[in-house]
């Protein structure tokens, strides 16, 4: 392509109409709650997370437990794509089931610090399959888990000496010539009164049984799924685990608390390495804490964490063994003039999340989401107000307590898209393409769009190229501000399916699935 072809692509590509917003659909609700049923604290949903594939999603809660779901319609991927062959038009449509659930976490003591260490799932991340079994790793305040998940067929007991209508009893036979010795002789005999309790229903051939048959273990095809905690990760950590992320290298994994990120194999449990440790000397030095960690999905070497003063540190594993120095820090300076009371509280990243070709970072503090480019630290490339009808009403949220909720964020495969919670159980999500306006609100319901606005976006600023700075979703009085807002029901947890446009999120104890 030559110089005139190129400039002819890139007009054209400019020139280009932006995509329509996606039109999402309710698909699916797990735990919806009946009207006036009350929640229960141990049931409401604490964390989420899609597998690789999207054919497995697994929620933890409150209660210290993990249910898993599995997709249901992968099994018609191969009809769906001969239709697609045949030009045939297919709404597909997400389905998954309910597949199992365990008890990860108990509520313990320490008795050293006199605290009680409460059972909430923290974070769950899943790990690399392997020999059809399913694998994931979760953590509450100070304890990591690895878990395999795996379908086991059962197990029976056949040919047995004694007849089917025999041995099919309440297992007595076995029991009690257990607890009734006898003198056995040759061939199958007995002799003595141990079995005079069974003379009535258990008789021996005429001269004993011909042979000695040992009872035989045969597989049926009935399974049951077995959840087994193969390791525990524990004592390491002095304060509350706020994030984990497994490694794209299939073997390591990193925890992170408010001071350290420590790096963990996952086949060694009794040694960690503490690779950042932001502790200073004298604690009244302490100016930032750690909010989320997480590894790159392509490089093994490079990870990043956000802290409470709104900045995102990347670092690389290959500079030194304690990774003290960042490699490259995004942070978006102060306006002058808008520092306030809330300024540093509203700027506390709580969740960072890397895209899947790790180009890009966004991250969520307390009224927006920001896209930051891995390559250039100058700024964030696009930031989105999440709720910016909120800002009037920060005193009264800094008196309830909400203005320290902890949203999470998320992208889509592709990168396209962004989305992330807000209160009165609504999420956004938002276009982060060169010229897309789209900024959706949708309720988490079986209707969706009940209380969605489309809000028209500032146009975007080019700078060389590079979309910069696209304010999106400030203009809110659709949704008459934060007056009629339900600061009790807020949607802090969502996931993103790997491949396709689908959203899992949690409303208190319920699971909500939408697709577009």
């Amino acid at each position: 392509m030559n110089g005139k072809e190129a400039e002819d692509a890139m007009s054209s590509t400019a020139l280009s109409p932006p995509p329509p917003p996606l039109e999402w659909k309710f698909s699916q609700v797990f735990g919806e709650r009946t009207a006036g049923e009350e929640v229960q604290e141990v049931d409401i949903i604490s964390a989420i997370e899609f597998d690789k594939s999207g054919d497995h999603l697994a929620t933890g809660d409150r209660g210290g437990r993990v249910v898993l779901f599995e997709r249901t319609d992968v099994r018609d991927h191969a009809r769906r794509r001969e239709l697609e062959m045949l030009d045939n038009p297919i709404s597909r449509h997400p389905e998954f089931r309910y597949k199992t659930e365990f008890q990860s976490h108990e509520p313990e003591f320490d008795y050293l610090k006199s605290l009680e260490i409460e059972e909430k799932i923290n974070k769950i991340r899943w790990c690399q399959t392997t020999n059809g079994g399913l694998f994931l790793l979760s953590t509450n305040d100070k304890t990591i888990k690895y878990w395999r998940v795996q379908e086991k067929k059962v197990k029976r007991i056949s040919e047995m000496n004694l007849s089917s209508a025999q041995d099919a009893g309440d297992g007595s036979f076995a029991s009690s010539s257990a607890s009734n010795p006898a003198v056995y002789l040759p061939n199958g005999g007995c002799s003595g009164g141990a079995y005079s309790s069974f003379s009535n229903d258990f008789t021996f051939p005429p001269g004993g049984f011909p042979s000695l048959r040992l009872p035989k273990v045969v597989t049926s095809q009935e399974t049951s799924i077995v959840a087994r905690c193969r390791r525990i990760f524990a004592h390491a950590h002095d304060y509350h685990i706020n994030s984990i992320s497994t490694n794209s290298d299939g073997e390591t994994f990193i925890s992170a608390d408010d001071l350290r990120i420590n790096l963990w194999n996952l086949e060694i449990s009794n040694q960690s390495f503490n690779i950042v440790d932001v502790k200073p000397a004298n604690m009244e030095d302490l100016t930032e804490v750690i909010t989320s960690a997480e590894f790159h999905p392509v490089h093994c070497n490079t990870l990043a964490y956000s802290s409470s003063r709104g900045s995102v540190r990347l670092i690389d594993l290959r500079q030194s063994a304690l990774c003290d120095n960042h490699s490259q820090l995004f942070h978006e300076p102060e306006t002058p003039g808008s520092k306030s009371f809330f300024t540093e509280i509203i700027a506390s990243i709580s969740d960072i999340k890397f895209a899947k070709d790790g180009r890009h970072i966004l991250s969520r503090d307390y009224m927006t989401l920001k896209l930051w480019d891995v390559s250039m630290n100058s700024g964030p490339v696009a930031t989105f107000q999440v709720h910016e009808y909120l800002r009037p009403k920060l005193c009264d949220l800094y008196e309830n307590d909400s203005i320290f909720d902890k949203f999470e964020c998320c992208l889509s495969g592709d990168g396209s898209r962004v989305a992330t919670g807000s209160y009165s159980n609504l999420f956004r999500v938002f276009g982060c393409g060169p010229g897309i306006t789209e900024a959706t609100t949708l309720e988490a319901s079986k209707n969706p769009t009940r209380r969605q606005v489309q809000n028209p976006a500032r146009p975007a600023r080019s700078l060389g190229g590079l979309t910069r700075v696209v304010r999106r979703g400030a203009e809110n009085a659709g949704l008459d501000a934060a007056n009629n807002f339900d600061f009790t029901a807020k949607l802090l947890h969502l996931a993103w399916h790997p491949t396709e446009n689908s959203i899992a999120c949690a409303a208190a104890n319920s699971l909500y699935m939408y697709y577009a």
